[in-house]
């Protein structure tokens, strides 16, 4: 009964949204408060929402002062030299401009923090998707996806949590992973080829002369004269849309810059200084010198001190992030009451038990092959800790029968990320969409589709390569 329950108490949850019933903050709470009640554990549903909160607690905290310390970073001119090369190669091309944000989400990503990753993609892209009317969702599932991918990393958690419960070592699991891992990059910038040219297709080719015109939202900012609105045949190319070569206001070519190069936040003259603290900091992220809550709030303090000593300057750096800051917290905080009570009513393990038996005997020989498959649904619908602490072990041993090694089984469950990365219980999702002004349920809608065929990719080519 608690798998019925369990599996019917996600599918509300997935319909309601999607559907736009509810927001993802009340259906986070409410749907699990009625099941919770439904299986007759109501008296002790605070019990469940107060561990559910513990255990996220940190996640919260790190999510919070990552974004004021990235924000802060993005507001100082940091990521911009990374962020000009990315629209000088977009230009006002659809195409290149979606095979752009895959790119950026996948350089970002070597953090390997998911919120940092949506928090700089979504800043430099997002002004172009709404000056060049793009489809915003697209620009979510592309970023997502590639996230997904590159989440894999040593760093990035699911590669640790693996080593972790299955005692092997990090390295071992992630190096012989590299190639498959290598082809699901390239299908997500074939995917974002094909995203682009639908776009252009649709919109178009633009002139420079329009994705340059600024409007008091939007911080694109060029270089080059003219305002001009006409939407250019898609033959013309970088020139003026009534033949002539526009060498009047064009002599020299509009520089793309996805954030404003005039803002009074810059402070170039500290460009080392928060070069250097960022790599300390994720240098000492990947070593683990201090718990990552830590080291955020200890850099987002340094940070504001130093490029912002005046304190109402301070101020109002955090206000301009206090939004993104609330939104996302909350949404953790109403995800513990979400993974609080599938954990507490014992619905996470009647639901791992119930697909592990489920197995048929014949595929034991194969069981690395059925863990990359089972990881997309359960890494889904569930923590990254709830699969490779409380799924991961039993798949492990039920393959240790048929004499399938630990790391096959360790290499095979990191396959389902890329679809992970677009699941509800994932706090940086929240910061993605949020961000980038996107209903939860249409990039939900859309995404999945897609991330699910990143995943398989990685899968078969894991089988080809024969990592697993």
């Amino acid at each position: 009964m608690l798998t019925i329950l369990g599996f019917a108490m996600i599918a509300t949850f997935l319909v309601l949204i999607m559907m736009k019933k509810m927001s993802p903050i009340a259906a986070l709470v409410l749907i699990p408060a009625l099941f919770c009640v439904a299986v007759g554990q109501g008296a002790q549903l605070g019990d469940y929402v107060i561990e559910g909160v513990g255990a996220l607690a940190p996640t919260a905290a790190m999510l919070m002062f990552a974004i004021v310390y990235f924000g802060v970073m993005i507001d100082v001119g940091l990521f911009d030299p990374i962020v000009r090369g990315i629209l000088r190669f977009c230009k006002a091309d659809p195409m290149r401009i979606v095979v752009g944000t895959a790119l950026l989400a996948a350089i970002v990503s070597l953090d390997g923090d998911g919120s940092t990753t949506f928090m700089i993609t979504v800043s430099a892209m997002y002004p172009l998707y709404k000056r060049l009317k793009m489809s915003l969702v697209v620009m979510t599932g592309v970023a997502a996806t590639a996230n997904g991918v590159m989440n894999t990393l040593p760093w990035g958690g699911p590669t640790a949590r693996a080593a972790t419960a299955l005692k092997v070592d990090a390295a071992d699991i992630f190096v012989p992973m590299i190639p498959a891992l290598a082809v699901g990059l390239l299908a997500v910038i074939l995917l974002a080829w094909v995203l682009g040219r639908r776009e252009r297709k649709r919109l178009g080719m633009l002139t420079l002369d329009e994705a340059l015109v600024t409007e008091p939202e939007t911080v694109l900012v060029g270089a080059g004269g003219g305002d001009r609105l006409t939407k250019a045949p898609r033959s013309t190319g970088t020139g003026g849309t009534d033949g002539t070569d526009g060498t009047e206001d064009d002599e020299r070519e509009p520089e793309f810059k996805g954030l404003d190069p005039d803002r009074p936040t810059l402070r170039p003259k500290l460009y080392w200084f928060n070069a250097g603290l960022t790599v300390v900091l994720l240098a000492a992220m990947i070593l683990e010198l201090m718990p990552i809550p830590v080291l955020f709030l200890l850099g987002a303090a340094l940070a504001l001190t130093v490029n912002f000593p005046r304190i109402p300057d301070q101020r109002a750096r955090i206000a301009a992030h206090a939004d993104n800051v609330l939104n996302v917290s909350g949404m953790v905080f109403a995800a513990a009451v979400f993974t609080g009570v599938l954990t507490g009513t014992g619905m996470v393990e009647h639901m791992a038990d119930w697909l592990v038996g489920a197995i048929p005997d014949a595929m034991g020989p194969h069981m690395a092959i059925v863990t990359g498959a089972l990881s997309l649904p359960l890494t889904y619908f569930m923590s990254n800790d709830g699969f490779y602490f409380g799924v991961l072990p039993v798949l492990a041993e039920a393959g240790a029968a048929h004499g399938v090694t630990p790391l096959e089984i360790a290499r095979a469950s990191i396959v389902g990320q890329p679809l992970h990365m677009s699941s509800p219980l994932v706090p940086a999702v929240y910061v993605l969409v949020g961000m980038a002004k996107v209903e939860f349920g249409d990039h939900t809608r859309f995404t999945v589709k897609w991330a699910v065929l990143t995943s398989l990719v990685v899968l078969a080519a894991s089988v080809l390569f024969g990592i697993f």
